[in-house]
């Protein structure tokens, strides 16, 4: 692959985003290679100057290396001797080139677009699960766990971010469609759209599941109308939009969609007991818990409006995953796989079964009651974590290990301070990617916003200590929570990914070793 001078300048003109450029003539104007790091650098490379540590030693290493033209917000003398692009905004740029440099892989795939401050890894995740059964497999994914761009092992890999930059996204669809992939589920995050990752990106479906107050503070975003304003930004991308209809701030979320979407193509759905008088757009999908157990979830979905009567996916669905706030998640997975063209029996054999690394594993021991490991780690996941298992098993105890991350989602703190008072019985608060921030200060931080007559604390900085001691103070009808990693196999600790075993598999190893106590002792 390869793109030339003259088509980067042409794109960056159409967008108002060129200042300035300086074309060397003895130099190579068709660029076979595209990078924002300097390490990887090939002959010809197109290289981007981007971020806020970006050094001009950066720009330097990459010319030594090979680059023969760069992209920057502004002109360095290290780049002398090879073209210069002056743009505007460094990140859009990279965007519009990169898409350009992989031969716009987007309009090869059918694109489903998810965000919502929770649940967008579980509904991206039963949405591939369904679309599979209709492509043979070749639903591409790019999430916050796994992505998935091939149907070979080697295709599959963990993600470093929920949306990945902007050069990498379209270098993974490209490789997805060479890979013959046919559909893309992909989260987008608030991030994305703050730094430019999915600029100039229209999807085919885009869904807005709910927002609540996340990922404010020094490192992310101001407040949360900007929160709010990065993550509206999908369903104005979107070609169909699907919304959940209960969520906060509906009206503005609403109007979002309505800026580039006919309201014909804008589908809306919530449970069957939701009403809001208010509400001037009927919804066209309810659905209804049936019931839920320690091991699966019931519901039904029906298509009520007449806008959707045609779809064929009313009916009763199962899911592997408990939860009740799971069925709101399979019902926008399972609009989206009927508006992609699948009927019910499909949708119900292709959600049945999926499991997320990380999300609502369950393990029941014999004598320390029910272990869950979630990756709730906001103040309106842990609330519908901790309410949901408050009412479906009976009251139980609450025991909850958690610890808040550093350098970012501040704002997370208060927020678990306030739902650990109003479910938690005991909370063990330890270490979780604490960056360069104190861990015993965070939990500190969290523990002075906790009403301690109603939740008793202890402060753990070994995580696995932690979960030892909480699964070995709990009895049977008790329930551990392990709440914020999920599946991550590595602790943040100042700019270094050190390893870590993840909590399910240090909850099993627990678990194996308090039984394997208990049966020696009865011997």
């Amino acid at each position: 692959m390869s793109i030339s001078l003259n088509t980067c300048i042409l794109i960056l003109k159409e967008h108002h985003l060129l200042k300035s450029s300086a074309v060397q003539e003895t130099v190579a104007t068709k660029m076979e290679y595209v990078s924002y790091d300097s390490r990887d650098i090939q002959t010809n490379t197109l290289f981007f100057c981007k971020g806020k540590g970006f050094r001009p030693t950066y720009l330097s290493m990459a010319k030594n290396n090979g680059a023969n033209c760069y992209v920057a917000e502004q002109p360095y003398p290290e780049g002398k001797g090879i073209h210069a692009l002056i743009v505007r905004n460094v990140s859009k740029a990279m965007a519009l080139l990169s898409a350009a440099f992989f031969r716009f892989p987007q309009d090869d795939l059918f694109v489903v677009a998810i965000t919502g401050t929770k649940g967008k890894t579980t509904t991206a995740y039963f949405l591939k699960g369904m679309l599979d059964q209709v492509d043979g497999g070749r639903t591409a994914l790019i999430s916050s766990v796994n992505d998935v761009v091939g149907m070979r092992p080697e295709d599959s890999f963990k993600s470093s971010l929920t949306t990945p930059e902007s050069l990498d996204l379209f270098r993974d669809m490209r490789r997805a469609v060479d890979n013959g992939m046919t559909h893309l589920v992909m989260e987008v995050s608030s991030q994305a759209y703050k730094k430019n990752r999915v600029f100039g990106l229209t999807y085919d479906l885009g869904f807005f599941l709910n927002i609540t107050p996340d990922h404010i503070g020094p490192n992310e975003h101001p407040n949360f109308a900007d929160y709010l304003h990065c993550k509206l930004q999908l369903l104005v991308n979107s070609r169909k939009c699907i919304i959940n209809a209960e969520s906060d701030h509906f009206d503005e979320i609403y109007a979002a969609a309505t800026t580039t979407t006919n309201p014909d193509s804008i589908y809306l759905f919530a449970n069957e007991s939701f009403e809001n008088p208010n509400l001037k757009q009927p919804i066209d999908f309810r659905f209804a818990s049936q019931e839920t157990d320690m091991k699966e979830t019931r519901f039904k979905l029906s298509c009520v409006s007449d806008k959707v009567k045609d779809l064929k996916i009313s009916g009763d669905y199962t899911l592997q995953m408990i939860g009740d706030f799971n069925e709101s998640n399979g019902t926008a997975a399972i609009i989206g796989a009927g508006l992609a063209g699948m009927s019910h029996d499909d949708c119900a054999k292709g959600i049945r079964h999926v499991t997320i690394p990380g999300r609502m594993q369950t393990e029941m021991t014999k004598n320390h009651g029910m272990v869950v490991v979630d990756y709730a780690h906001n103040k309106a996941s842990m609330m519908a974590l901790m309410s949901f298992i408050r009412r479906e098993f009976n009251d139980p105890k609450i025991i909850v290990v958690v610890g808040a991350p550093g350098d970012k989602g501040v704002s997370r703190r208060p927020g678990f301070s306030q739902s650990l008072t109003a479910y938690a019985n005991k909370a063990f608060l330890t270490t979780d990617d604490p960056g360069f921030e104190d861990p015993k200060s965070i939990a500190e931080e969290i523990d002075s916003g906790i009403d301690h007559s109603k939740c008793d604390v202890t402060i753990e900085l070994d995580r696995k200590k932690a979960i030892y001691d909480a699964i070995a103070m709990s009895n049977k009808d008790d329930v551990v929570l392990i709440c914020g990693k999920g599946a991550d196999a590595f602790q943040k600790i100042r700019g270094v990914n050190t390893p870590y075993p993840s909590d399910i598999v240090v909850a099993q190893r627990v678990i194996d070793k308090l039984e394997n106590q208990k049966e020696h002792f009865k011997k």
